[in-house]
């Protein structure tokens, strides 16, 4: 199964820059590429910080770009987004029995869990009871199928002091004990980070990579800033197989992909 993973995509409306690029013509761009070059994947995920604001004509335009993808497409909710306007221009976007974002998508490959990790009105992310709630019982009614996991916030540090101030934060131990339960979870993919970051977390591999739009830079000393960088946006091509998950990180706006180097 191949699947796209998109991540903070930080939408403004149609012709508003963000730290002196274009979001719009950003994404754009990138569904152009894997119309090109993916367009059989199963379906595409993004995970969160879909508009920069949480405004209504920037979610408008964001529906409108991701419409030409020629597969399923499931956004989730960042910490950048609004979730009550979201379901407003998206109002058939599954949401659990308290109103949170996530459902469970169910593949022959696994279970695909898409968690909704934002805090109204905050940067960090939290996963309460409720949604904890959920998740267990989604876990529990898995047996021993694969499970893969897909949300905004890590529920873990990465080394960058600024970004693990905005983590997951008094939650992550929350999601351990509930993940710790279960043997079947394959993998964890998130973003919020805007760089390409893999590893794992109690055994559990995960992976992230850039925006579509600006970047952050790798400072392990960054505390009280944001470090923002036009490092080149990227998405994700995922291939799940039934013992193996292989993520490749496609610079799409790079031209010298296409071109002989002699």
């Amino acid at each position: 199964m191949k699947i796209i993973q998109i991540t903070d995509t930080h939408l403004m409306p149609r012709g508003t820059t963000l730290h002196k690029l274009n979001p719009c013509e950003r994404l754009d761009a990138c569904i152009d590429n894997i119309i090109e070059h993916h367009s059989d994947a199963e379906f595409c995920v993004i995970t969160g910080d879909l508009t920069d604001r949480g405004d209504i004509k920037a979610y408008h335009d964001f529906r409108d770009i991701i419409q030409r993808l020629p597969m399923p497409c499931h956004p989730l909710m960042g910490n950048h987004d609004h979730r009550q306007v979201f379901c407003e221009v998206f109002p058939n976007v599954p949401r659990d029995e308290n109103g949170f974002v996530q459902h469970v998508l169910e593949t022959p490959a696994g279970r695909f869990l898409m968690l909704d990790t934002v805090e109204h009105g905050a940067n960090w992310g939290s996963y309460c009871d409720k949604r904890g709630k959920w998740l267990s019982n989604q876990l529990s009614s898995s047996g021993n199928v694969p499970v893969y996991l897909f949300m905004h916030h890590p529920p873990f540090e990465i080394g960058i002091p600024v970004l693990d101030n905005i983590n997951l934060r008094k939650d992550s131990q929350r999601i351990h004990q509930i993940l710790s339960n279960y043997t079947n979870i394959r993998h964890i993919f998130f973003g919020h980070v805007h760089r390409p970051v893999c590893g794992s977390w109690h055994g559990i591999p995960f992976s992230t990579m850039y925006g579509t739009n600006h970047q952050i830079q790798l400072d392990l000393n960054a505390e009280d800033y944001f470090p923002h960088t036009h490092e080149p946006p990227a998405y994700c091509v995922i291939l799940i197989e039934s013992e193996q998950t292989t993520v490749h990180i496609h610079n799409y706006l790079d031209d010298s992909l296409y071109k002989r180097i002699s």
